[in-house]
Formats: C-alpha cells, structure tokens, sequence
C-alpha cells in the first residue's frame, strides 16, 4: 500500500515563518520537558527546518530527531536542514505528544507537541505548562489535564448559552430607594427630609 502526501499545501503554511516554540528557561531544576512545539502542519519535511533552526542557539546542531509515527501520516528518514541532513527516527514506544531532538554538543531536548489544530487559547495554556522548570509532568499528562479542562470549558459555556436562552439569565439590577440611616431598631431620617410624623 503506497501514502501519498500532499506537501504543497502544507509547505504553503509555513514558508519562512518562525516555529512556535516555548523553553524552560535555563534553570538547575531539570524537568521532564525542556518545552513544547506548536508545529503549523503534520508535515515533518515542512515543519522540521524552523524547529532545528529555532533551537540551534541553545542546544546546538540538532542532528537527530525522534517521534512517534502516530501523529505524523509520513515519518522522513532525513530532512534537509541550513546545508545539511536531519536524521528523524520513530519509536512507537515513545509519548506520541513528544519530540525528541538530539545535539552532539550539548544532549538531549525533550519538547511536548501540541496539534497543529489545536486551539490557540488552548495552545497557550499548554506551551506555559510544559516550560515549568521542574515539572514532573509528561507530554502525554498535560495533553491529557488539556483534554479535560478543554472539554469542562466547553461544558461551562454550553451550560451557559443553554441557561441564557431559557431566560435564565440574572434579573436587571434596580436602583436601590433612598436609604435612611438605621440606629438600632430606629429609623432616623436623612437630614433635610421631613420627619413624617
């Protein structure tokens, strides 16, 4: 059976723009993420140069990338990357929800990898979450809270929208009538109002 894989329109997307990219800052409090990776396409070959290229400053020559074919329809066996080749490797034992990149010079990145469809409020909350310093938490743990605090947000606004149309809605406030200062179990009139009596 032979995948075809239409790079045209991917390539489209991404032509020259930066990766959409969040890292924990340099710390002494080592993580199980190093940060996360909003990739516009599922398209590797596409997708891959930006990443190597963002992260060249702090981690080196990317030389070697691993992932899980399972969020990727056509794994490359290379990519061209500045004038040379990236080996990309896959592992179906791996954290789908995780990129690995590895440097000669300086080791190892771990980066969550947040879907391209993904939303960008969403996106957001998860690219701060993963660039914690000294978070223990995997890819696939925050992929996992983001499904569920995604779907008790849409919960919360269906829950809404239901309540407003059934004309559940809060009452108007109305204005409060004069008051009149209380002392004890008296009413004292306001200074200029007649007394009543």
């Amino acid at each position: 059976m032979t995948t075809t894989l239409d790079r045209t329109a991917n390539r489209a997307l991404t032509p020259g723009l930066p990766a959409r990219l969040s890292l924990t800052p340099k710390t002494t409090l080592a993580g199980r993420l190093d940060g996360a990776w909003w990739p516009r396409s599922r398209d590797l070959t596409a997708e891959l140069p930006a990443l190597a290229g963002a992260l060249e400053g702090r981690w080196g020559h990317i030389t070697r990338v691993l992932v899980n074919p399972g969020h990727w329809p056509v794994v490359p066996h290379k990519v061209a990357v500045t004038g040379r080749l990236l080996h990309v490797g896959w592992f179906t034992e791996q954290d789908p929800d995780k990129i690995i990149l590895l440097s000669y010079t300086t080791g190892r990145c771990d980066l969550l990898v947040i879907p391209p469809e993904t939303e960008p409020a969403s996106a957001a909350r998860l690219m701060t979450a993963a660039a914690l310093p000294g978070s223990v938490l995997t890819a696939g743990a925050l992929m996992s809270d983001e499904a569920g605090t995604g779907r008790r947000m849409r919960e919360a606004r269906s829950s809404e929208d239901v309540w407003e149309t059934d004309g559940g809605s809060a009452p108007v406030p109305q204005p409060h009538p004069t008051a009149h200062p209380v002392v004890g179990a008296r009413m004292l009139p306001l200074p200029g109002h007649a007394s009543g009596r």
